[in-house]
This record gives structure tokens, sequence and C-alpha cells, in this order.
């Protein structure tokens, strides 16, 4: 029913569309005929913003992927390079928080390690909302900051990575088998600000699974039982994005080129000093105003990568 209700949704929008584009073309022939400028004036207006939200329901259309109506999880994690990289990761974080609000989607912050001295070492957030997962998977990578350290005294240019990993929320009806004794569970005391029973009680959950060798941890809610529901659920969410990856490894393979999945994976430079410019380095989208991109702006680069993998696989099939 809800791949229907999509699908219904979506010839609507086309309908809509075509009816809009014949009313303003009619409405232009008519104005022109009676010599009523302010007629055409707001027809040319009317087709203008029809251009825009054809183009955002085309954009939509490429989110058709299996997961790409889900929830998502997203983790960031800090490279080698002490304060430098974790304060880079929190900025990341800050990227995609800011990203998120400016589209009404719900974040929840599930896990966080803070930095020793600034930053943090790496968190997970939940990204809830309509194609949360489908705007997002196409971030997953290594991330690049170049600019001058604002922990140099001798302010020097620094070069400072982050990772990102983004993996669906599992909906209840995909079945994911996990063994027990594939799993190693940690217990440990949970962090910052969160009430009473912090650092004061195992709470905090991190489970291993030993054949992939994938971790996820919640320290989110405030018992142990709760976090390891979640943390459950993120296992299983990430065991599905395994699964994914793998098929779009194969579809690669038909295109004689394999994707490169892991930390050495780099997807988009960030250069604060001597200039400033943000570059996707998959599909070439520069954008110069690097602060406005770090502040969310970041709807160019979701677009283009996510049109480039559908191209991909297109031309795979």
């Amino acid at each position: 029913m809800r791949e229907r209700t999509q699908l219904d949704q979506r010839i609507q929008a086309v309908r809509g569309i075509e009816r809009d584009l014949a009313d303003n073309l009619g409405m232009i022939e008519l104005g022109e005929a009676e010599g009523e400028s302010s007629i055409v004036d707001e027809a040319h207006s009317a087709l203008a913003k029809l251009k825009e939200y054809a183009a955002k329901k085309e954009l939509e259309s490429l989110l058709s992927g299996e997961a790409d109506q889900n929830d998502c999880f997203l983790e960031v994690n800090a490279g080698a390079g002490g304060t430098e990289a974790q304060d880079w990761a929190e900025i990341l974080l800050r990227m995609y928080s800011r990203w998120g609000e400016q589209h009404d989607y719900k974040l929840l912050m599930i896990d966080e390690s803070e930095g020793e001295e600034a930053g943090i070492k790496s968190c997970t957030i939940q990204v809830s909302g309509p194609n949360a997962y489908g705007w997002l998977k196409t971030e997953s990578g290594v991330h690049r900051l170049v600019r001058i350290s604002p922990f140099d005294s001798q302010a020097r240019r620094h070069t400072s990575f982050a990772s990102v990993t983004v993996w669906p929320v599992v909906d209840d009806n995909i079945e994911i088998e996990i063994n027990d004794k594939d799993l190693r569970v940690d217990t440990y005391r949970a962090s910052g600000a969160g009430g009473q029973h912090i650092n004061k009680t195992d709470s905090a959950v991190r489970i291993t699974h030993l054949p992939t060798g994938i971790v996820v941890a919640s320290q989110q809610e405030r018992s142990q039982h709760q976090n390891r529901a979640k943390v459950m659920t993120m296992l299983k969410a990430r065991l599905y994005e395994l699964e994914l990856k793998k098929r779009e490894e194969e579809v690669a393979a038909f295109q004689g080129e394999k994707s490169e999945i892991g930390w050495g994976h780099q997807i988009r430079s960030y250069v604060m000093q001597p200039y400033q410019m943000v570059k996707d380095l998959r599909t070439g989208v520069e954008k110069g105003n690097a602060q406005g991109v770090l502040d969310g702006d970041i709807d160019d680069f979701l677009a283009a990568s996510l049109a480039a993998r559908v191209r991909g696989n297109e031309a795979a099939g």
C-alpha cells in the first residue's frame, strides 16, 4: 500500500505539471491576443515556478532505490591527526545537522565519543524524514579539509580527514538473520549530559559482529536493555546496507570498474586556505562558498552524485 501511494503521488504530480503547463500557455495566448500584458507576465511567472517544481520532481524521481524511502543512520569518524581531525569531524556533523534542519528532518543523537581537547572522535545520528537514506547515501566516504589550523600556534596550513558512513534504517518487514554466536557484546558507562544514570551504571552497549567486523554502539537510552535493542536495530541496518553495497559492486563490475568502499575512498575536498572551494571528486561539482557548504548547503552535491549513480546503474543494466 505504501508503494501504491507513492506511485499514485508521482503520477498525480506529473498530471498536475501537464495541466498547469497547458493552462499557463493558454493564458499567454489569450493575453497576447487581447493585448493584456499583465496576464502574460503573470503566466510567465507561474511557468518559472512550474519549471522549478518540475526540476524538483525530476530529481525526486531518481530516489527509486530499494531503501531510498527509509530513514537512515549517519556515522562520522575522525581520521588520524588528533585534535585537528576531531574538530573536522564535529564540523561535518554540524554540516549534516544544519542540512537536516533546513529540510525539516528529525535528528536524534545515538552515540558520541568526544575528543580529548575539542571536537569528536566519532558519533552516530539517526536522520528521520522522507527519502532520508536516498538523499544521504552517496555521502559515504572520506571528506578532506584544508585550512589554517586554529590549534596551531604557528598558523600553519593543515590537511584533515574524516569518514562518513550512511546506512538505512531497516523496515520491520525486512528479515535479517543474526546468530548470537557471531556477536561480542560490551557494556560501558555512558558519557556526557543525560541525567542521573550517566556515569553510574553500565547502560551503554557496544556490539561487534565478528564475521564482518561491524561495530555499533548506543548510549542514548536510559537502560542497558533499551540500548541493546537500539544497537541490534542498527546492526541489522548495517548488514542490510552491506548487502546493498555488494549488489552495487556487482552492477559496477558490468561497467568494468569496481567502486572502492572504505577509508581510502576520498569523495570531497573542502579547501578554506589559501582560497575557498569545495569540490566533489566524483562529479566535479564545485562551490566557491565553502562556509555556506559547511552551514548545510550541500543539495547540489547530493543531486549530482545521486544522478551520477543512477546513470551508472542504468548503463550497467
